[in-house]
C-alpha cells in the first residue's frame, strides 16, 4: 500500500509518539548505565578482593618470617657445633671433629661488657694451630648481606680455592647473621646463613656453588634481602637436593643464633674475620702479607 493512502497524524500524535520513542531510548539509556555501574563495582569489587588476598599472604609471610625462633635446634650434617663447614681439595668435605647433635643458645654464656681488640680462647670454638704437615686450618667468618664478605670473597675467593685444592689449607665457612638488623625485618642474614646449613646437611659438595651465587645476587643492606623461595631456586640452580621443607621450617635458625652468640662470646665482632693457623687476621697487615707469613711459618 502507498504511503499516500496512511492517514496523517496530527501533530498532537507526531509529539506523542516523539515522546515515547525519546523515552524508550532514555529508558534503554539507563539500563545501559546500570549495566556498566555493575560492572564497574563488579570489578572494583574483585580487584578489592585480589588486593586484600595479596595483602594477606604478605602479612602471613611476614608473621611466619618473624615467628620466635627456637633456643635450641640441630647441627647440620657435616657442619660443625661452631657453625663452620671445611672444604677441602675439589669442594669435598672435611669431616667435623664435634660430636654435638643440638645446640642451645642457653649454654652460651656472656659476652664481654665491652669490644674486644681480638678473639680469645679460639680453642674452644675450634680455631686452632694445623698439626705439622698438615693443611693449614683457615676459619672465615661471614654474612651474605656483608658487602666487604662479598669484597673479601671476590677478592681472595680464587686464592683460598688455589691453596685449598693445592692441599696447602683447608677452608672453614661460618656464616653468621650480625646484620639480620639490615634487612628491613626480614633477617636475611640468618635466613641466608640457614638455607646454607641445610645445602650443607644434604648435599655439602654444593654448598661454595651456594655460597658463590649468595655473593654474585647479594642483595643491599636495608633491603628485605633474597625471599627463601629465591633461596631454594638458587640452591637447586647449584645442583643442591631440594631444601623447600628444611628451610620453611626453619631447621636451622637455630643453629645459625646459637653461631651468632658464640662468636660474640669469644670476642669476634665484625665480618668478614679470618684466622689462619689459629692467628687472626687483624689490619694494618694485608690479607696477602697474612697469608704469606702464615704459610712461610708453616714450611
Amino acid at each position: 500500500m502507498s504511503s499516500k493512502n496512511e492517514p496523517r497524524l496530527s501533530k498532537a500524535e507526531r509529539t506523542a509518539q516523539a515522546r515515547e520513542q525519546a523515552k524508550v531510548i532514555r529508558d534503554a539509556q539507563i539500563k545501559a548505565e546500570k549495566r556498566k555501574g555493575w560492572l564497574i563495582r563488579g570489578g572494583v569489587l574483585a580487584a578489592a578482593v585480589v588486593i586484600i588476598v595479596i595483602i594477606a599472604l604478605v602479612v602471613i609471610n611476614t608473621q611466619k618470617a618473624n615467628e620466635p625462633v627456637a633456643d635450641s635446634g640441630p647441627v647440620a650434617a657435616n657442619m660443625n657445633a661452631y657453625g663452620g663447614i671445611t672444604l677441602g681439595k675439589g669442594d669435598t668435605v672435611v669431616a667435623p671433629t664435634t660430636t654435638e647433635k643440638t645446640v642451645d643458645v642457653n649454654n652460651l654464656g656472656a659476652a664481654p661488657t665491652a669490644p674486644a681488640e681480638k678473639a680469645f680462647d679460639l680453642d674452644k670454638i675450634g680455631i686452632e694451630a694445623s698439626a705439622t704437615g698438615k693443611p693449614v686450618q683457615t676459619v672465615v667468618y661471614l654474612d651474605f648481606l656483608c658487602p666487604v664478605c662479598n669484597q673479601f670473597e671476590k677478592t681472595y675467593g680464587e686464592k683460598l680455592d688455589t691453596l685449598r685444592n693445592d692441599g696447602k689449607i683447608t677452608v672453614e665457612y661460618r656464616p653468621l647473621g650480625f646484620l639480620d638488623r639490615l634487612s628491613s625485618g626480614t633477617n636475611y642474614s640468618s635466613r641466608s646463613g640457614a638455607a646454607a646449613a641445610c645445602v650443607a646437611d644434604t648435599s655439602p659438595n654444593s654448598y661454595k656453588k651456594f655460597l658463590d651465587i649468595l655473593f654474585v645476587n647479594q642483595p643491599a643492606e636495608n633491603s628485605k634481602g633474597l625471599d627463601n623461595a629465591t633461596l631454594k631456586k638458587y640452591a637447586t640452580e647449584v645442583g643442591a637436593a631440594d631444601i623447600s621443607s628444611c628451610v620453611d621450617a626453619k631447621t636451622f635458625r637455630p643453629f645459625m643464633a646459637n653461631t651468632t652468640g658464640l662468636t660474640s662470646v669469644h670476642g669476634i665482632n665484625g665480618t668478614p674475620t679470618v684466622f689462619m693457623d689459629g692467628q687472626q687476621w687483624q689490619t694494618p697487615e694485608t690479607f696477602d702479607d697474612f697469608m704469606t707469613r702464615i704459610l712461610a711459618a708453616k714450611k
